[in-house]
């Protein structure tokens, strides 16, 4: 993973995941957080697989 853009998705995506773990112990539901984390999970592979 060379790419600095690839890194910083990579960085984003993992913030997202570990508020998206948290959000959903306190909130029922969680119906926009899993859109958040599909969403922000699914730019980095999609721009990793346009890359590689």
């Amino acid at each position: 993973m060379n790419s600095p853009l690839l890194e910083k998705l990579m960085d984003f995506a993992t913030q997202i995941v570990l508020f998206y773990e948290e959000f959903s112990k306190s909130k029922k539901d969680t119906t926009i957080a899993k859109q958040l984390l599909r969403s922000a999970t699914n730019v980095g592979a999609k721009t990793n697989e346009n890359e590689g």
